[in-house]
């Protein structure tokens, strides 16, 4: 019901074309974890690629809006910056570590990549 936005249709496609797999494990409860979160709904966190002490970040938009959101890692980030889709730093690509994570601004269907980078 309602455009596909409303309707979760991007992140429906995800779930069956990537479907989760069951790995056996001792009975232990673990907590729930994720390498990154994303503030909105409109953006697709689609790649991430390790690198030695860094790992490239890629995101889009998705809905055809225009909208600013939080990148918020759960690892030790000590520097962060944008790049080109060679994964080239940019100049003046540099972005704030602030409290909620990253900020990154999107254009309509706008593809980010974000280079991080570890801290010791």
């Amino acid at each position: 019901a309602g455009s596909f936005q409303e309707a979760g249709v991007i992140q429906q496609a995800y779930n069956l074309n990537f479907p989760l797999h069951v790995v056996p494990a001792s009975r232990a409860q673990c907590p729930a974890w994720s390498a990154f979160s994303v503030s909105s709904p409109a953006i697709v966190l689609e790649a991430a690629e390790d690198r030695p002490e860094a790992v490239v970040v890629r995101l889009y938009e998705a809905h055809g809006s225009t909208v600013t959101a939080w990148l918020q890692p759960s690892l030790p980030v000590k520097e962060a910056m944008l790049c080109d889709l060679l994964e080239r730093p940019l100049a003046q690509g540099r972005l704030p570590l602030e409290q909620q994570g990253l900020r990154l601004s999107f254009t309509p269907f706008r593809v980010l990549s974000v280079l991080l980078l570890w801290s010791h």
